[in-house]
C-alpha cells in the first residue's frame, strides 16, 4: 500500500510555492483533529495565477485545469504546515468558487479538477469528501477559481 506522499510523487506534478496571505487571515488553521485551509487560487510554480472569467475570457477546460492547480496550491500549504501529506487522514469538505458569467451552470465540471487530484492522492475512500461548487460574479485578481478545504488529521 502506498502513502499519500508516494501517490503524489507518482503523479509527477509540481507544487507551486505555498501562497502567503494577502490579508488578515491564516493560510490554514488546525483545530482539534482538523485542518481548515483558507480559500486558495490557482497558483502556478512561477507564483503567477491562472486568471479569466469562465465563459468569457477562458473556457471550461481552462477552468478545470485552474481547479487542479488550486488543489496543488492547497497541497503546498498543507506540506508547508504539516511537513507531509501522510498526516492527512481524509478530505472532509471542498468549497469551490468559480469566476463565471451569470448564466454559467457547469461549476461542478470545473471543481472536479481538484476533487480528482485529491482522490488520486488519498484514494476513493479517504480522498473524496463532501463538496460544493458555486458561481461568483468575480473573484480576487480575476482568478478563475478559488477553493477552500477541510481535512481530518491522522491521530
Amino acid at each position: 500500500m502506498t502513502t499519500p506522499d508516494e501517490n503524489f510523487d507518482a503523479l509527477n506534478l509540481q507544487l507551486p510555492p505555498a501562497p502567503a496571505p494577502k490579508g488578515v487571515y491564516k493560510p490554514c488553521l488546525i483545530v482539534g483533529n482538523f485542518i481548515y485551509v483558507s480559500g486558495h487560487g490557482p497558483y502556478m510554480p512561477d507564483d503567477s495565477l491562472m486568471t479569466g472569467r469562465i465563459g468569457a475570457e477562458v473556457d471550461t477546460a481552462f477552468g478545470r485545469e485552474a481547479a487542479q492547480q488550486t488543489g496543488l496550491a492547497i497541497l503546498s500549504t498543507l506540506k508547508a504546515k504539516l511537513g507531509s501529506l501522510n498526516r492527512i487522514k481524509q478530505v472532509v469538505k471542498i468549497l469551490g468558487m468559480v469566476n463565471c458569467l451569470a448564466d454559467f451552470e457547469e461549476h461542478p465540471k470545473l471543481i472536479i479538477g481538484c476533487c480528482e487530484l485529491f482522490a488520486k492522492i488519498w484514494g476513493d475512500e479517504h480522498g473524496i469528501g463532501v463538496r460544493s461548487a458555486v458561481g461568483m460574479g468575480s473573484l480576487p485578481g480575476n482568478i478563475s477559481v478559488e477553493i477552500e478545504a477541510m481535512f481530518e488529521l491522522t491521530d
